[in-house]
């Protein structure tokens, strides 16, 4: 797919009709008494009605069945999609997981729904207050169904595999090294070309909004022109054998039939809508003359929380950039923080971490649990010259950041069977430099 398939602008007022249909979108109203071509109109609200004109968020889509035409919901298997975060004790070390094992598809058939493990994450989907963290291992496309998340949104981080993502509002493909966001209540189903492995952070009850600028200016970091909408598509398919639309409802998942594609939109217009984003595109700013500037300069997208500057999760990458910092230790300094760190790696090697920290795998450092780079990132670069150089050179790390205390699993735990039970051993050569006999330079 090229750029030409889709619109551009974040959050923007945008309208689009497949050109299967010219004329499909009703000229100057909203719900006529009868849509062109016989179709419906059906709105999807992602936000209250009465929300101030900035945050109000609404789509009108013109289907040829409405959504609300389905069989009764009954429960399905969630497998390892949990939001009970009660499973396990909780566990304030630092954790590392080795990559996240992909089923061969000689083996096991698993598609995008069935291939969702949750990590770990926190608060409450039925109070809109909380997230969760989660993993998707896949080798083969959905077939005659769909998912729909009722309890928030979905970021989505490919790490190996393309996927073809197929929406009410249209198609996306969506490649490592980009981002891709499909709201609530959005129905969307994923083709895959082969052994499929990324991230999600998932958000309830706020959604993904670019980050303030403040001094920085008015341009900078991710640029809205750059997130791009599908264009309208529709696929008019009766399926006899059933269709199935899966729903994330209150952590717990559902299933129910009809007998038609839920992706019989024709034409839509409106400011909610799923987009994506590719990560090459992020404009960085970086320390130009000493010291370490903190991560949130890295800031792609934020979901905030009613607290000023307080983010239920930020979206931070590490993208390649030129390191210039005089009399500075340059990679992340040592911390502890009030705020959750998870970290993922979409290729490459992480600054802090060269080993170890492996493409598919992650690591948390949770609140207020000490972290920082290893003994060998320490000695190296307390001594390295400080010439300009390229930093992070083939590599995208990120960070889902969070207020929240989130909890591991117990598919994170113990049933993945990826968890890195040696990561503390990276910090136990560190010894002290101390000399009380130290004097300041006469130089």
């Amino acid at each position: 797919m090229t750029q030409q398939d889709y619109l551009s602008g974040f959050g923007n007022e945008l309208a689009s009709e497949d050109p299967r249909c010219p004329g499909s979108l009703p000229e100057g109203q909203n719900n006529p008494q009868v849509c062109p071509y016989g179709l419906y109109a059906e709105q999807l609200s992602g936000s209250a009605f009465t929300c101030p004109r900035p945050t109000n968020k609404r789509s009108w889509l013109y289907r040829i069945i409405p959504s609300v035409k389905h069989k009764p919901f009954t429960k399905a298997s969630c497998g390892d999609l949990t939001e009970n975060w009660n499973e396990v004790e909780p566990d304030p070390n630092q954790l590392r997981w080795l990559p996240f094992a992909i089923p061969k598809s000689t083996e096991k058939k698993v598609d995008f729904v069935a291939g969702l493990h949750t990590v770990c994450g926190a608060g409450d989907a039925k109070s809109r207050n909380g997230i969760g963290i989660h993993v998707y291992t896949c080798n083969t496309s959905m077939v005659d169904s769909c998912f729909n998340n009722s309890d928030g949104d979905f970021l989505i981080v490919p790490q190996q595999g393309e996927i073809l993502i197929t929406t009410e509002f249209g198609k996306m493909m969506v490649e490592p090294n980009e981002i891709c966001v499909i709201q609530q209540g959005m129905r969307f189903s994923v083709d895959v070309f082969g052994e499929t492995r990324g991230y999600i952070l998932e958000v309830y009850g706020a959604h993904f909004e670019l980050p303030d600028l403040g001094p920085i200016g008015a341009n900078g970091l991710a640029n809205p022109r750059d997130f791009l909408c599908p264009v309208a598509w529709y696929e008019d398919r009766k399926v006899s054998t059933g269709y199935t639309v899966i729903n994330k409802y209150q952590g717990k998942l559902f299933a129910c039939q009809q007998d038609f594609s839920p992706f019989n939109v024709v034409a839509w217009h409106g400011n909610y809508t799923p987009y994506k984003y590719n990560l090459k595109n992020f404009m960085v700013i970086n320390c130009v003359a000493f010291d370490h500037a903190d991560p949130s300069i890295f800031t792609v997208l934020t979901a905030k929380s009613t607290r000023p500057g307080v983010a239920i999760a930020d979206f931070v990458i590490f993208p390649p950039r030129w390191g210039v910092a005089d009399h500075t230790f340059r990679p992340p300094y040592y911390h502890r923080n009030c705020m959750s760190e998870f970290m993922g790696l979409i290729k490459g090697h992480y600054e802090a971490k060269e080993e170890g920290f492996q493409p598919g795998g992650a690591s948390l450092h949770s609140i207020m649990t000490p972290h920082g780079p290893d003994a060998d990132c320490f000695e190296k670069n307390s001594t390295a010259e400080l010439s300009p150089e390229r930093v992070a050179e083939g590599t995208m790390a990120f960070m889902f950041e969070s207020s929240f205390s989130m909890a591991v699993t117990k598919w994170g735990l113990q049933t993945c069977q990826k968890l890195d039970k040696s990561y503390y051993q990276c910090w136990e050569p560190l010894r002290s430099h101390f000399n009380p006999n130290w004097k300041p330079s006469t130089q």
